[in-house]
């Protein structure tokens, strides 16, 4: 008999569930599996959920490697998450440690945003480029940045907080220390304050016409314009993918962002940019984190 065919398992931890998937070289998913994020999620409790998963859905422990997306900054060696917001006393927890320990498979953790953006590069919206930024447009505003084809998160693994930049020296202030970050303009939260609607609400308000929420997308188009313009500035990427849940409503609020690029950005600087919204939904993180496993190997 031949030996089975290399696979890693990507882990995609949130505040309500764990998504794990085991993926082949090329990106397709063998098997899948979504279990509950436990209630208090101590890093203990998350942890044994984890590992149990992990054994449903490679019981012969066949994977070579494991990937696991946390929402929060992961220290430089990839071992360690630093802290995770809405996961209860989560400060400095070595989880790849833990991983590597109970499994006996070596273990990388990224941050969450890092793991959509390298799961759409990988076999998403950003196949076809070397170059690109992701930004996740959700409860927060996160960001990855891939350069020639590799992850880019600077010398202490925290770059690529792209919802972070300023865009108002006086707007609102930010959990980061920051005011008027771009996050306080795209996120949920920020919608929420500015409308006291969901975005959901707002689609479907824009989808029937509704002036109000046209004009609200057209304002948000062009905030979220003039943020990408300073980013394209620093990185000249070939391609900018935009994610998250608010994207359901992408149709109303790209073409105010484009023209807002159009407007402030040099076409030196521009030039062949493609503006694109994600395609694996809320897939991404797992599928990233199963390619951070394949670059361990």
């Amino acid at each position: 008999m031949g030996q089975a065919p290399k696979t890693t398992i990507g882990i995609d931890i949130g505040g309500s569930a764990v998504k794990l998937g085991r993926f082949d070289e090329q990106g397709n998913c063998q098997q899948s599996l979504k279990v509950e994020t436990p209630q208090p999620a101590t890093p203990e409790a998350v942890t044994a959920v984890v590992v149990d998963a992990i054994a449903q859905i490679d019981p012969q422990g066949d994977c070579s490697a494991i990937g696991v997306g946390v929402p929060g900054p992961v220290d430089p060696t990839g071992k360690i998450s630093q802290i995770a917001i809405n996961l209860k006393n989560w400060r400095d927890v070595p989880l790849g440690q833990w991983l590597e320990e109970k499994t006996g498979k070596p273990t990388i953790l990224a941050n969450d945003a890092n793991c959509a953006g390298l799961g759409e590069f990988w076999i998403g919206a950003g196949r076809s480029f070397q170059n690109l930024i992701l930004l996740t447009l959700g409860t927060g505003v996160g960001g990855a940045i891939i350069l020639d084809g590799k992850l880019f998160t600077g010398p202490r693994g925290t770059a690529g907080e792209l919802g972070l930049i300023t865009l108002d020296l006086y707007g609102p202030e930010c959990n980061s220390g920051n005011r008027g970050s771009l996050e306080q303009y795209l996120s949920i939260q920020a919608i929420r304050r500015q409308t006291s609607l969901s975005p959901s609400e707002l689609g479907h308000l824009a989808q029937v016409g509704n002036h109000q929420a046209l004009d609200f997308w057209r304002t948000y188009g062009h905030y979220l314009g003039a943020g990408l313009a300073s980013l394209i500035y620093v990185l000249t990427p070939e391609a900018i993918i935009i994610g998250g849940g608010i994207c359901e409503s992408a149709q109303f609020f790209l073409p105010t962002t484009l023209a807002e690029i159009e407007h402030r950005v040099l076409p030196t600087s521009r030039e062949g940019l493609q503006v694109l919204v994600a395609q694996l939904g809320n897939q991404a993180g797992m599928v990233g984190a199963a390619k951070l496993a394949w670059d361990l190997l």
